[in-house]
């Protein structure tokens, strides 16, 4: 079993693996991982038991009906992701690659499988409670995208001090960086260039050959990005703009979403994009069956829970949804606990001009509902509502959450002076806007069901669903952002009536009568916070519900058992890069 877990492990870091030894671009790459309680190699005595909590899973996808013009392209499109390994290792933390080299060479048998659990976190700390497995130190809420002894206090000081600072150090797209007494901001082109020039290489080549003109647009834009270190932050801002709207537009059999997205890393300020790259085989038949959900966009929005002046009318709903099977991961996305779906971009501008695109991840969400949701639901439910558990359900929940993030607040006006909810919510925002999506996903599902638009009868199978599926995203921690909005919604609702405890401790049921009032007004509550730019609320609210209570402590009790997610290996990309 240990050699199965760690020939799977082999893949997935193996671009950090080959540039590790020539990454570490200052002397600082070394020292800050010596210097941390890590260079003696202190490691937990349950490392070996911290990764057998993730099921070792091929992730297969049949990539036979490709051209052969279209398997020289994957093969350029993995090569190029392989990269985002490298730049999000140091994302996460920039001692990592000297703590990596040190477990490289190391001769400890435990340093053999800290390193394992190294590869699958990008560091030393576990990515589902946060707590070190190599040293003894804090994970730095700075990730790797500031000085590791910048405070919130300072970084909020300088900036009311500089003003003239305040675009390039909140943007997506840089590092924060001391410079004597200064703080400066570095753009990722110049900071990674190592790394994304090589990517963008095989993007260029990539489109150059392939004879689909969508592909090739996005893959001259992402990569004119990635290889724009002479240009101005506002400049390099708008190549990503054109990046994201040429990925709207994207329609090819063979995919790729790859550059810096999510700002989940960052628990600073929630500001900085991670690298990241989804590799994923298209099904239009599929894709196609799910294109009536965009026309419903407009009239959810407009049934939203919450004043006129908090809706967002205008917003653009182009809202291409595919459904793929998953190639190929790396970077942000391949860190704990696996993707099953996504809604990109993040960038306001294109969400105000097309909307955004929803992608799921059909492989990966099959492999989860069977090996991880089937079994937590077995211990969860109460009997009688066990039988109700439906994988459809779950796809559909999957499905409205993505569209969710396209929906509600996003542009906002906070005394007067345009902003967005993500720079007002700070480091609180990944996990309201997590909250939100789930919970707005299930109150329009509700909606579309009562219109008929979607079958009735999926009511109860759904809320069945989303209780179970709220165990399984608790169990990643309530430091994780997913975790701890989804821990705000489960106690919210358990308070307010619309979930009840079975008469087996650890067990759940749904009330029927009060579920959907517990949904709408936990998602009038959500929005609002966000429509208001309302930092302190937002903090409130997490406070009091986004942490592990009693009940959520004995229903996860239940599941020692079974896998917390999975450890993926990818046969279709293997040999080929």
């Amino acid at each position: 079993m240990r050699q199965v877990v760690q020939r799977m492990l082999q893949m997935m870091m193996l671009a950090a693996l080959v540039l590790s030894s020539a990454a570490c671009d200052s002397p600082s790459s070394h020292t800050q991982g010596v210097g941390h309680g890590v260079g003696e190699l202190v490691i937990a005595a349950d490392v070996a038991e911290r990764l057998a909590q993730f099921v070792p899973t091929p992730i297969e996808a049949d990539t036979s009906g490709l051209s052969a013009t279209q398997q020289e392209v994957l093969d350029h499109l993995l090569r190029a992701s392989e990269y985002m390994n490298a730049i999000f290792l140091r994302q996460a933390w920039t001692g990592n690659p000297g703590l990596l080299e040190k477990l490289e060479h190391s001769q400890d048998p435990r340093a053999r499988a800290a390193l394992d659990y190294f590869r699958m976190s990008y560091g030393p700390w576990d990515r589902l409670d946060e707590t070190p497995f190599i040293g003894d130190e804090e994970r730095p809420e700075t990730a790797g995208y500031y000085p590791e002894d910048l405070s919130r206090e300072e970084m909020e000081a300088w900036l009311e001090q500089h003003p003239e600072d305040k675009e390039a150090l909140q943007s997506l797209y840089t590092v924060v960086r001391r410079h004597g007494k200064d703080l400066v901001a570095t753009s990722y082109a110049v900071e990674y260039r190592k790394w994304l020039k090589p990517a963008a290489k095989e993007l260029q080549q990539a489109a150059d050959i392939t004879e689909n003109d969508s592909l090739a647009e996005y893959l001259r834009r992402i990569a004119l990005a990635f290889l724009r270190d002479d240009v101005d932050l506002e400049t390099l801002s708008y190549l990503y703009y054109e990046a994201d709207l040429a990925w709207m537009d994207l329609d090819s059999r063979v995919e790729i979403t790859i550059g810096p997205y999510e700002v989940y890393e960052d628990r600073l300020f929630g500001y900085k994009a991670a690298f990241v790259s989804f590799v994923t085989l298209v099904d239009p038949e599929e894709s196609a069956k799910l294109v009536r959900y965009k026309a419903e966009l407009p009239a959810m929005e407009r049934n939203l829970p919450i004043p006129d002046e908090y809706k967002n009318l205008n917003r653009g709903t182009e809202s291409p949804m595919r459904v793929v099977d998953e190639i190929y991961t790396a970077g942000d996305t391949r860190a704990g606990v696996q993707t099953i779906a996504f809604n990109l971009p993040n960038d306001e501008r294109v969400r105000e001009t097309k909307g955004s695109k929803k992608v799921m991840l059909r492989n990966v969400m099959n492999a989860k509902f069977e090996q991880i949701l089937q079994p937590i639901a077995g211990e969860i439910l109460v009997p009688d509502q066990l039988a109700l558990l439906s994988q459809e359900q779950f796809f559909n929940e999957v499905l409205f959450h993505e569209l969710a993030h396209g929906l509600g607040p996003g542009k906002i006006q906070v005394d007067g002076r345009d902003t967005e909810v993500r720079l007002e919510l700070k480091e609180l925002y990944s996990s309201m806007e997590e909250a939100k999506a789930d919970v707005m996903g299930v109150y329009n599902l509700i909606y579309l069901m009562d219109r008929g638009v979607v079958p009735v009868e999926g009511k109860r199978p759904l809320f069945v669903t989303y209780l179970a599926g709220m165990f399984r995203s608790t169990r990643f921690g309530v430091a994780e952002a997913h975790g701890r909005g989804t821990a705000l919604q489960f106690n919210y609702l358990l308070e307010k009536g619309a979930i009840r405890e079975g008469s087996t401790e650890g067990t759940f049921a749904v009330n029927w009568d009060t579920f959907a009032d517990g949904i709408r007004d936990l998602l009038r509550e959500l929005c609002v916070l966000q429509a208001r730019g309302d930092y302190r609320g937002a903090s409130e609210l997490l406070q009091r519900y986004g942490v592990l209570s009693p009940a959520l402590e004995r229903g996860i009790a239940r599941l020692e058992e079974i896998p917390v997610d999975l450890l993926p290996s990818y046969p279709a990309a293997e040999g080929r890069s």
